[in-house]
């Protein structure tokens, strides 16, 4: 009680020695705030990307001035005149969110759009704690707590319903009179409506956490159902589906990169490399296209739920997150995994293979299907994937913004992480091959790639039509057992002739791949999208 009396001394003393302004003073200045803590980059991209002659461009960004001030004025004006206290809290609260995603622009140059929304609502607080830093917390402190604080604290006369409705519907006439001065830039707009909406705050979280509420609303209709299936033969025969996270091909010595970052999947014998690619650029929707049939906005029955329906015995082993909703029994999560196997670290992805063949060949049924949903190369804290001794390029940066620095660094701990993954995949393939009375394959593909660097872009979760290729382009390698499968022939062309695969792959093969290795007769499998004769 004596610590809240000496907080409400205090508040006192703050607010009799500030001056009570208008709610008018009180609203310009959170808009003309707003504007330059939080909007400087969105005005950068709009003067590097109109192609306005110098007056024009003039012209625009005055514009747009005008109608960020006057909106964001209305905004705080009608917030405070109607909530009053919850108003003020709505204001602080959309300074912190303000001054975060400002820093997560200038540092990793990212767009606050529905994929980076729904990123921030699928990601743990064991990744989103590998971002904390001195930096972000200083950057917060400066633009977020203290004009959080300020909006707290200044008194504030409100002022009669007349005055709110006349400085409203000025503004609204004021937008309107410029909007229509500009109406020739509607081409530029549409053609960057994305980067501008993911730069413009608050408005780009506000909205899009708006739509991913709404997304989210329409996926959680139950998925619908794919066509019966059945399983044709007895013979024995095992999948091993290996997810990536955050692998690029790049970075892949199988691929033609310089380092040796494949040592070991080098000399396998029967490793089959296939140019690929992602249907996006960030885990949820890109592990759901490698488990769907065919690309769709609709959620389908994916493979493992499809697969464990039709009789196969299925288990989901996972290190990861963000995966759509996946009905099976055996889901098993890393921290289960280390409870079954006290001996293997768990913070690895090894743990994930720990036991594996055990687990195959105790199988009541005759078909299995194994996910693995790896975490190997996410970021920010590349160096701590993988452990110390694979550590074969050094020095490593800790985590990308340490990498902004020196991107010599950040690449070093990255490359160690394909080598583990390497390591891995080598292990995996070794104990598959020794299952003599199993028929088996390995498939691993990445949900999608990574920049490291490149045009100071870092991580990944851009819009795929602004998408780098190194954010898309991805590993599709794969093994099968002697005499399962035949695979089929690869074209030179994009558009393969009947019979052969075209040039490049994309995730929906894995699907039909893997119903095909299983022996599932479905109406819902697509002969075209399958590797396999």
């Amino acid at each position: 009680m004596l610590f809240l009396n000496k907080m409400k001394s205090l508040l006192r003393k703050l607010t009799a020695s500030a001056g009570r302004l208008s709610l008018f003073t009180f609203s310009c200045i959170v808009s003309v705030g707003t504007l330059l803590f939080y909007n400087i980059p969105f005005f950068n991209f709009v003067a590097e990307n109109t192609n306005e002659s110098v007056g024009g461009r003039i012209f625009l960004l005055a514009s747009l001035v005008v109608i960020m001030l006057v909106l964001n004025f209305m905004m705080v004006y009608l917030v405070m005149f109607f909530l009053r206290i919850v108003g003020r809290i709505l204001l602080a609260v959309l300074s912190l969110i303000n001054a975060t995603a400002v820093y997560f622009i200038f540092t990793y140059s990212v767009m606050i759009d529905a994929t980076t929304i729904e990123n921030v609502f699928n990601t743990r607080y064991s990744e989103a704690s590998g971002f904390f830093s001195w930096s972000l917390w200083l950057f917060m402190f400066v633009f977020g707590v203290l004009p959080a604080l300020w909006c707290l604290l200044q008194p504030v006369v409100i002022g009669k319903v007349k005055r709110m409705a006349v400085w409203c519907g000025s503004s609204l006439a004021v937008v309107l009179v410029v909007a229509l001065a500009n109406f020739n830039q509607v081409l530029f707009i549409s053609e960057h409506d994305t980067e501008l909406g993911g730069l413009l705050q608050p408005w780009s979280y506000i909205v899009n956490t708006c739509r991913i509420i709404s997304f989210s609303h329409d996926k959680n209709a139950e998925e619908i159902k794919l066509p019966d299936g059945t399983i044709t033969d007895n013979e024995k025969a095992v999948v091993v589906l290996v997810i990536g996270e955050s692998a690029r091909k790049a970075n892949f010595q199988l691929y033609g990169y310089q380092r040796d970052t494949n040592p070991l999947l080098s000399r396998q014998k029967g490793l089959k490399v296939y140019q690929a690619v992602s249907c996006a650029t960030y885990t949820t929707a890109g592990t759901k296209a490698i488990l769907e049939p065919e690309n769709s906005d609709d959620l389908y029955e994916l493979l493992p739920n499809y697969a464990f329906r039709t009789g196969v015995d299925v288990s989901w082993r996972t290190s990861n997150w963000g995966e759509p909703p996946i009905h099976i029994d055996e889901y098993l999560t890393d921290d289960e995994l280390g409870e079954l196997y006290p001996d293997e670290n768990e913070a690895y992805d090894g743990i994930l293979i720990k036991g594996l063949r055990q687990r195959i060949e105790s199988s009541q049924k005759n078909k299995v299907l194994i996910v693995l949903h790896t975490s190997s190369s996410h970021g920010p804290n590349y160096a701590s994937k993988y452990p110390k001794e694979f550590e074969m390029y050094k020095p490593v940066a800790k985590n990308v913004e340490e990498g902004q620095k020196n991107v010599g660094l950040l690449i070093n701990a990255y490359d160690n992480t394909i080598r583990y993954t390497d390591f891995l995949l080598d292990s995996l393939i070794n104990t598959l091959r020794d299952m003599t009375e199993w028929k088996s394959a390995m498939i691993f593909i990445s949900d999608h790639g990574e920049s490291l660097g490149e045009n100071n872009m870092f991580m990944h979760g851009l819009p795929m039509r602004l998408a780098p290729k190194v954010q898309y382009e991805i590993p599709f390698l794969v093994w099968t057992s002697d005499h399962f499968r035949d695979y089929k022939p690869v074209s030179t062309q994009q558009e393969a002739p009947a019979g052969e695969l075209p040039a490049v792959l994309e995730q929906h093969y894995i699907f039909h791949s893997v119903l095909n290795l299983l022996s599932i007769q479905s109406p819902a499998y697509n002969k075209d999208l399958d590797i396999f004769e």
